[in-house]
């Protein structure tokens, strides 16, 4: 089981930098740099009140509200960026990646990446330009459940992955408005959710096509993986707020294993069905009996800590290794997000019933 270090154990730290000074960012990134190797110089907002308060709040020397002024004067090894849109939909963060990377700083961004794939590609090329990298925040990749999923179907004992599938609530509007990034605003936010899970377990897709419900925007997703594999997206529009979010399930030969609500896990290993009309009890032997994995939530531990069980903690620890080891990081990389941006404009160009190939 993985111990955590807290940030002043670190003996090394990483000068960081963080611009943006939001809700998301407060509830869930600068707290979780708690247990990360940083030393938080100067935090950036363009609302100076914000960014004084957030500068005191969390440990911060320097307040900004113009981040070139910040990346000249304090220098950092890593940026933290955390922001909204633009009015015409863009993603805010994108050009301050390139701005921070032409500074000489690696850059952790949360989700999504850009508006375009050809924007990320960009970016891919100012990171190589610059020697610096960029990671987007992929919670759902850091998931414990999600790493041990990954684990269980990579293992010979689960066999040759055949299935997906993945249950997520996300609207898709109208095709008409698909070409607005406004109207489309909440689908790029979100997609980058279920598409992360569906290429970490299963690789890259080579097809895929889609029928779309007008009532309230849910749509029902097939998918031919370059494995060989097949797979299911389930854009669930429309459930009850009281209900769990998601719902992931891989099967293999004779296994599978589901992911429920993000925090328990069952892999239900290869067994045979009981004698069919002649078996007296439901109860499997022990060797291949399911096994079950959730937290329990009496105890005051990191791992009932929604900043560990959503993978916050986690991908930033990713990314703090990487910029310590000068090694990019493998989750959350920049051609993941070129292969979620290419799912995301083929929903944008594609109607309803016909196969794309990606």
């Amino acid at each position: 089981m993985t111990s955590i270090t807290y940030n002043f154990e670190y003996e090394r730290r990483l000068k960081a930098c963080f611009i943006g000074a939001g809700g998301h960012s407060y509830r869930n990134i600068y707290p979780s740099l708690r247990y990360a190797p940083v030393d938080l110089a100067a935090v950036c907002d363009v609302d100076g009140e914000r960014a004084e308060d957030y500068a005191r709040l969390f440990g911060a020397g320097r307040s900004y509200t113009d981040h070139h002024e910040m990346l000249a004067t304090e220098t950092p090894d890593v940026v933290f960026i955390v922001t909204s849109y633009h009015p015409d939909g863009r993603v805010q963060a994108t050009d301050l990646a390139q701005d921070v990377l032409a500074a000489g700083a690696h850059v952790w961004m949360e989700k999504p990446t850009a508006a375009s794939l050809a924007e990320v590609r960009d970016l891919a090329a100012a990171s190589e330009r610059h020697g610096r990298f960029v990671m987007t925040g992929l919670k759902k990749v850091f998931f414990p459940t999600i790493e041990k999923l990954k684990s269980i179907i990579d293992s010979p004992e689960f066999g040759r992955v055949s299935s997906i599938a993945v249950r997520y609530p996300q609207a898709l509007p109208p095709p008409e408005q698909r070409g607005d990034l406004v109207a489309m605003r909440s689908f790029l936010d979100h997609i980058y959710h279920p598409a992360a899970i569906l290429l970490h377990l299963m690789g890259p897709v080579d097809r895929m096509s889609y029928e779309w419900e007008p009532a309230n925007g849910a749509a029902v997703v097939s998918l031919r993986f370059k494995s060989g594999a097949i797979g299911s997206l389930h854009f669930a529009a429309g459930q009850s707020g009281s209900s769990p979010l998601e719902r992931v399930e891989v099967i293999g030969d004779r296994a599978n294993a589901v992911v429920e609500n993000g925090v328990r896990l069952t892999y239900y290993r290869r067994a045979a069905l009981p004698a069919y009309g002649r078996a007296a009890s439901f109860i499997q032997g022990d060797h291949e009996a399911p096994i079950v994995w959730e937290p329990e939530c009496s105890l005051g531990q990191l791992y009932n800590n929604n900043l560990f069980y959503l993978g916050y903690v986690p991908e930033i620890l990713h990314f703090c290794d990487s910029a310590l080891s000068g090694t990019p990081p493998t989750k959350g990389t920049l051609q993941d997000a070129a292969r979620i941006m290419a799912l995301f404009e083929a929903f944008q160009r594609t109607p309803a019933g016909v196969t794309v190939s990606l």
